[in-house]
């Protein structure tokens, strides 16, 4: 089915920016970036999808679109993401989902809940949720994750990231072009708060996810520092489907530093799932 260009989505009054790009007849693949990230982090990743014919549709999510950021904490519980992404695809229709960072959570959440909406799942860097949540008392992902208790103070973490958050990410391994453009992004008024509140909403987010029942790809860095290998090598147990785990050596921002091997995992499920 060939669905005409979108370059917004409505929901109320939030309206979100939407990156539809090539083949207009080919297989549609929904992208969904990570913090503090945008569409654009999937730049280099495009191209090859492109030329093996699949139309992408890259979402700039709750709270990274200027015209969709709610003030409210409450408004960036994961029902609510997953909702965003389930509005997307009353239009392109069943689609091949990839999420990266925060995206592969959302991305989680919307096949354990919406299988018959997702044809292929390939997620980068984050592992099943509930893989996560173990790996809290199971090794050493709670130090990995003081990051998160930190953020979820009021006004100081905006304060303080808006003057280091390019620093930071630099740091982190992420290229310096790409730190300066998220980094300028995040000043825009209300984005910092909207991007961290994503975290601010975890304990109210109900319910916990569920096992995926759909084919899955999950892109791991061994050099990740936020995200432990506990966590990654358990996260088959919850995907009850054709399942891959490629752990690449490198970093946490697989779509910016490790573009062929991203889109090569994304072009090998989403192969497999349209020769089946």
């Amino acid at each position: 089915m060939t669905f005409p260009r979108i370059t917004t989505l409505r929901r109320g009054r939030l309206v979100f920016d939407v990156h539809d790009d090539g083949p207009a007849d080919g297989v549609p693949v929904v992208l969904l970036h990570g913090f503090p990230q945008d569409s654009s982090s999937w730049s280099r990743v495009l191209p090859a999808l492109h030329e093996a014919g699949l139309r992408t549709v890259a979402l700039d999510q709750r709270g990274y679109s200027p015209g969709a950021r709610p003030r409210e904490r409450s408004a960036y519980r994961l029902e609510h993401l997953v909702d965003d992404v389930v509005d997307l695809l009353d239009t392109t229709g069943p689609a091949h989902v990839v999420g990266h960072d925060w995206g592969g959570n959302v991305a989680w959440a919307l096949a354990a809940r919406e299988p018959e909406r997702v044809r292929s799942l390939t997620v980068l860097s984050v592992p099943h949720p509930a893989a996560l949540a173990r790996s809290l008392v199971r090794s050493g992902q709670a130090l990995r994750s003081l990051y998160v208790g930190f953020f979820q103070v009021p006004v100081l973490p905006e304060v303080g990231m808006r003057r280091t958050l390019e620093g930071t990410l630099v740091r982190m391994g992420l290229p310096a072009d790409d730190a300066a453009r998220y980094a300028a992004r995040m000043r825009e008024p209300g984005a910092m708060r909207a991007a961290l509140n994503w975290y601010r909403a975890l304990a109210l987010s109900r319910p916990a996810v569920g096992d995926v029942a759909v084919p899955t790809t999950y892109v791991w860095g061994s050099a990740d520092p936020a995200l432990g290998r506990w966590a990654a090598e358990s996260t088959e147990g919850y995907v009850h489907a054709p399942y891959r785990f490629v752990e690449l050596d490198a970093g946490h921002w697989l779509p910016e530093t490790r573009p062929d091997d991203v889109a090569g995992a994304v072009l090998d499920r989403v192969t497999g799932y349209e020769g089946s």
